[in-house]
């Protein structure tokens, strides 16, 4: 499949996400030998309009140990040309002459596709507003893979925003994938999953259950799956906020209710600090997922077979990184 710009999880196909896995667990070893030195004349702009600091730093990272490197803006709107009115499109327009990829955090839903219309390079969505953040689930589809084992077959509890959180999207999109998964939604009903998702599961013969009690669902999981209650996304609606703020929180009398190998996965802040021994905080793999994406555009477009010539260690052949990948050179301490 052709992977030029990354914008939406409906874009993956089971083929692309198992080859993206498959070099996601040969970034252990490139992180552990330091990195590579593949794409050290490649340079990545994070570009983002809204903060963040782990998918951020997470993308720089993942550029850095491909060789490659970084210019960014951690307020894009604030301390930029869009603060004298230079339109998203514009600026896309001027990153291409500076860089090889683009990551793009903005705050409207379509972002992403607007900047991909008007770049001739690959831009990657590290989150458009409520729409999606497709890194992040394939980090978070990855991490289920590797604790549970399967992807098929899976039961797992999306809970708290579902309706402005953007991950869930995703990850409802690249669920729909997968044989035999059973989603229930679990949220606060003015928070419960928009209707696209809920059109796109039935059209593909998803099973999924909506619910508003935790407790009711937690003995048929492998996973719980949530989410924060994102007060910037409630604008001036501070009672709604109140209202849904703190109704789920996974205490020790939930793991109880739990199946013994299921595990919790959350973005933090935790709350509750005892039940962290089955929690599963991503944000470890989170770089390497970020350099299994980074190297499938770049080498789709720039790469050419002359320039992979060997440095140090050859590392077996990877349908993403090529034949070998060059190793940076062993520190003698």
């Amino acid at each position: 499949m052709k992977l030029h710009h990354v914008i939406e999880a409906q874009q993956f196909d089971p083929a692309t996400l198992a080859e993206l896995f498959q070099v996601t667990e040969e970034m252990e070893g490139v992180v552990a030998d330091g990195g590579v030195l593949d794409y050290q004349k490649r340079v990545m702009a994070t570009l983002f309009y809204e903060p963040s600091t782990r998918t951020r730093f997470s993308f720089e990272t993942a550029m850095h140990r491909l060789g490659g490197r970084v210019i960014s803006t951690e307020n894009a709107a604030e301390f930029s040309s869009v603060a004298k009115g230079e339109t998203l499109e514009d600026t896309i327009r001027i990153m291409n002459a500076y860089s090889d990829v683009i990551v793009l955090r903005h705050q409207e839903v379509g972002a992403a596709k607007r900047a991909a219309a008007v770049s001739r390079i690959p831009v990657i969505n590290a989150g458009d507003g409520v729409g999606q953040h497709p890194t992040q689930a394939l980090l978070d589809l990855y991490t289920i893979r590797k604790e549970i084992g399967a992807i098929e077959g899976l039961r797992i509890a999306m809970v708290g925003d579902l309706a402005q959180g953007r991950t869930v999207r995703s990850l409802a999109y690249l669920l729909s994938k997968y044989r035999d998964v059973k989603i229930h939604f679990v949220a606060p009903p003015l928070l419960k999953m928009k209707q696209d998702i809920l059109d796109h599961l039935r059209e593909h013969h998803v099973w999924f259950t909506e619910e508003t009690e935790l407790e009711k669902v937690l003995p048929e999981v492998d996973v719980v799956y949530q989410t924060r209650i994102q007060k910037e996304r409630f604008g001036d609606r501070s009672a709604d906020y109140e209202l849904c703020r703190g109704v789920y929180v996974i205490n020790q009398a939930s793991l109880r209710l739990m199946k013994p190998n299921a595990i919790v996965m959350h973005p933090l802040p935790r709350l509750d600090r005892k039940p962290e021994a089955r929690s599963q905080k991503p944000e470890a793999r989170s770089p390497l997922c970020r350099l299994a994406v980074c190297a499938r555009v770049v080498k789709e477009i720039f790469v050419s077979a002359p320039e992979r010539t060997l440095n140090r260690a050859c590392t077996p052949p990877s349908p993403i990184l090529g034949e070998s990948v060059r190793r940076l050179p062993a520190s003698d301490s």
